[in-house]
């Protein structure tokens, strides 16, 4: 079996899909004896509690008055190299293109080939910032000069190679669920503080950004509720939730729709959903569907970007072009009327997630990576490892 590996990771420690990843995978590492290091500028939400193997480094930034702005990027290059440097990592893997992988690029050049860059793509780093001309060259160098990359999807790695004329080759490396956080929770006496017994509940977890298309869920709601007595949940906060709290209002719907606001326990939330409604315009995943299927609750969706390969249409849930809302609201309708079919969909949806998903066979192929790009004999996958 070959050595436990010093590994650093960077990500956005705030609320975010690729936060939580990242989070969950240094644990995860953790567990299996490799010793962990996150950088960043504060403590990753999902870290949780003290655990062993697990070390956390503050990055700070200072304030010079020759400087208009701090320059962040810089002191998170400088405590990259810094850690890797008193630490003697092998690894450091970093979540999302810009800033993260410029910067351990840079921290990199500063200590030599003393640790392996990998660099996990995400979406937003190449869907948004990636069409950004001025950013293209920074974002491809990134890319390039990282010893393997990663991302989310196919559709991601397709988008990748299209956007920057990338040829390098990227794993895929689905996102994952811990079974032993998501699994079907008992919500009855949450459920009935929002719907009555002969009412269903829709969802819809976002940051409600305009690329999440939340107006469609008012839309596919509004439509629904006239066949099937419902309740609407809204989790999260973003820039569109103003707008969407004035329609809501506008249509007479303000006594049907909840808004729970930012949670920690998404689990114990989703699990008292019928339906996860998530008609996005662009998703290079769907984090938060994946999340639902392990919890039991089935999503209707757009035929968005990743989403296809985690919902398959007719079993674990239903699929539609972007902005069908009528056929979102039909394949909605249909599902809430008939018991058994749902019941088939939430047993296919926790089956999907927990197999096809596992923390076991992704936190698997990270190591696989580590120890490629090290030059090692790949490890012995056994219960001493784990």
């Amino acid at each position: 079996m070959n050595r436990p590996l010093k590994i650093g990771i960077t990500c956005y420690p705030s609320l975010g899909g690729s936060g939580v990843v990242a989070t969950e995978l240094g644990k995860l590492l953790a567990e299996r004896g490799h010793q962990i290091h996150f950088i960043s500028h504060s403590v990753p939400f999902r870290l949780g509690a003290f655990q062993k193997n697990i070390y956390y480094h503050e990055v700070e930034v200072n304030d010079y008055y020759v400087f208009r702005y701090p320059p962040y990027d810089l002191a998170l290059a400088t405590k990259m190299a810094q850690v890797a440097k008193m630490q003697q990592l092998d690894i450091l893997h970093v979540h999302y293109a810009v800033p993260h992988a410029v910067c351990g690029f840079l921290a990199k050049q500063m200590v030599g080939d003393q640790f392996k860059l990998v660099t996990t793509l995400h979406g937003t780093d190449i869907t948004v910032l990636g069409q950004d001309e001025s950013l293209k060259d920074l974002i491809k160098l990134a890319i390039n000069e990282s010893d393997a990359v990663t991302a989310v999807s196919q559709d991601l790695i397709r988008e990748t190679r299209d956007a920057l004329d990338i040829t390098k080759p990227i794993d895929l490396t689905y996102n994952f669920v811990d079974k032993r956080l998501y699994y079907p929770r008992d919500s009855a006496d949450l459920r009935k503080d929002f719907a009555s017994p002969n009412e269903k509940i829709l969802m819809h977890i976002s940051n409600f950004r305009p690329v999440k298309r939340v107006n469609d869920v008012v839309d596919i709601f509004e439509k629904v509720n006239k066949e099937v007595p419902s309740r609407l949940l809204f989790v999260g906060e973003g820039p569109e939730l103003p707008k969407i709290q004035c329609r809501i209002k506008e249509i007479g719907l303000e006594n049907r729709v909840h808004f729970l606001g930012k949670q920690d326990d998404i689990a114990q939330v989703i699990s008292m959903a019928d339906v996860l409604l998530l008609p996005s315009e662009k998703e290079s995943f769907g984090l938060v569907a994946l999340e639902a299927m392990a919890c039991g609750v089935p999503t209707i969706g757009s035929q968005a970007g990743g989403i296809p390969e985690l919902i398959v249409h007719g079993k674990t849930g239903y699929l539609a072009p972007i902005g069908d809302t009528d056929k979102m609201a039909d394949y909605t309708i249909a599902l809430l009327k008939n018991e058994t079919l749902l019941k088939q969909f939430a047993e296919a949806s926790i089956d999907r997630a927990h197999n096809v998903f596992s923390t076991d066979s992704m936190t698997d192929k990270y190591e696989q990576i580590y120890y490629r790009v090290l030059e090692k004999s790949l490890p012995e996958l056994n219960p001493v490892c784990r």
